[in-house]
């Protein structure tokens, strides 16, 4: 850190010895070494460093930061607070607007979120908010600063909130701060959604979930694991038996796409969800799991997306000599966030760009040896915008693998539509809403993957933060 940068917290400064502090790094554990184990990437900023990322801040009135921001953080009030070093109070500020700090401090893409509307981008790198949220959130989890919040008088009603991921739990706690008695109900032994079954513990450490869902408990909610709905118990039965007299559908979008190729069906092939489920959730990459996962030695994942960052980085944590990302279209159109490429390239991740897979190869025991692949060109725009890859005729070739891993999307699952006559949904499955996130059934909410297909973590917090504000207007009506 430069000398003329350090300042104490009581010296104003100008725009432009703001705009005069450099950008500061976080720091990281070294690809050729953390590529082997799954402990956390980003080891957060130093105390001093995120004091000193905060001056950078300009304190805008008119903050378009915060426009940025699904869950609308005071990004500027926090930061302020930083640079002051009253990182507890920090924390509070965040925690008003946001249900899980730590989570989003990691695995937001504030890139493209809060940090792209951040005036300092126009001419030089943004504030780095995310970074800053972790720093807050860490330190409140580390230091044990949090406070108990005082909780409103019980209003008398009941909301059933189905799903522990990032909207269930942020539409959970927004609902219990209202006054309101909440239970989750959650299909997985453990509560957390994506957030444990789907995100690596070298992005987002378990025991960082942990923290953030012992606070959930805090405000009252209660957390009922191991109960599908749909199979165990239906929402009519919920309202009807159980008198619940709101419910917030958060469940995700949990059934996983395929190629629709030759050889998918051969062993060694497995989805994303079901790869990263069985390492995340169920111990898979310990000796003693009860779900033990193929550990091949060389592994092809299919897609560009965070999903299969997350796959293709885990396989070679699991011990593969080779880890390969196959995506048919280049690296500009990848939609995965670039600080995860930048990572998996210094995992020593291959990448396989403009490829298509056309046809998974097996042996004759039933067992993945290889993946028939057809180059790719980039023609005209799609309807996502990028440009379509079209195939090259006559450049097939063969890549060799002994596991293929298939991270092309997501669908919606429809275990608990079809158990829910009359809720309305539009023609790929997903629940639709009006809005104010209410279904087509009076007093059933909806939100986040279900909803909106394939989004972020803090998309779907936004979407929880919004149908608990709805719901408890609906429920203050009755």
């Amino acid at each position: 850190m430069s000398k003329q940068n350090v300042t104490t917290p009581s010296t104003p400064l100008t725009p432009k010895q703001r705009m005069a502090i450099p950008r500061q790094k976080m720091p990281e554990r070294p690809g050729d070494v953390r590529n082997k184990d799954f402990k956390e990437v980003n080891l957060g900023l130093a105390e001093e460093a995120a004091v000193e990322e905060a001056k950078r801040c300009l304190q805008c009135k008119n903050a378009p930061c915060i426009e940025g921001c699904p869950v609308s953080i005071n990004i500027p009030g926090f930061i302020k607070l930083v640079a002051e070093r009253k990182f507890a109070e920090a924390a509070r500020l965040i925690r008003s607007a946001n249900t899980l700090p730590a989570v989003t401090g990691r695995v937001c893409p504030q890139e493209v979120q809060c940090e792209i509307k951040c005036v300092r981008s126009r001419t030089d790198l943004p504030v780095a908010i995310g970074w800053l949220e972790r720093f807050v959130a860490d330190y409140e989890m580390f230091n044990n600063t949090a406070r108990s919040e005082a909780l409103p008088q019980k209003t008398g009603k009941k909301v059933a909130v189905i799903g522990a991921g990032p909207a269930g739990i942020t539409c959970a706690g927004e609902c219990a701060k209202m006054g309101h008695e909440v239970t989750v109900f959650e299909a997985f032994h453990k509560p957390g959604g994506v957030l444990v079954y789907g995100i690596p513990e070298f992005r987002l450490p378990n025991a960082v979930v942990e923290y953030e869902i012992e606070k959930l408990k805090q405000l009252g909610v209660k957390i009922e694991t191991n109960v599908i709905i749909g199979r165990t118990i239906t929402i009519a039965q919920l309202i009807k038996d159980e008198h619940f007299d709101a419910v917030f559908i958060g469940v995700g979008a949990g059934l996983p796409s395929f190629m629709n190729i030759p050889g998918e069906n051969l062993k060694g092939v497995y989805s994303a969800n079901e790869y990263l489920t069985r390492s995340n959730l169920m111990n898979a990459y310990r000796a003693d799991s009860d779900t033990p996962i193929l550990r091949g030695k060389k592994v092809c994942v299919i897609g560009g997306g965070n999903t299969a960052m997350d796959a293709v980085r885990t396989s070679k944590r699991l011990g593969a000599a080779t880890s390969t990302i196959v995506y048919r279209r280049g690296r500009e159109e990848m939609p995965a966030r670039a600080e995860e490429v930048k990572h998996a390239e210094e995992e020593d991740i291959i990448f396989e760009f403009l490829t298509a897979p056309v046809e998974v190869l097996g042996d004759d025991k039933g067992w993945v040896k290889g993946i028939r692949c057809i180059r790719m060109e980039l023609g005209e725009p799609d309807q996502s915008g990028r440009r379509r890859p079209v195939p090259i005729k006559g450049s097939e070739f063969t890549i060799d693998c002994d596991a293929v891993i298939v991270a092309i999307g997501i669908n919606a699952n429809p275990l608990l539509t079809k158990s829910t006559p009359g809720l309305t949904l539009n023609k790929w499955g997903y629940i639709e809403v009006d809005q104010t996130s209410q279904t087509s059934i009076p007093g059933i909410f909806a939100g986040g993957d279900i909803v909106r297909g394939s989004a972020t973590v803090i998309l779907a917090m936004g979407d929880g933060k919004n149908a608990a504000r709805n719901i408890n207007e609906y429920l203050t009506s009755l």
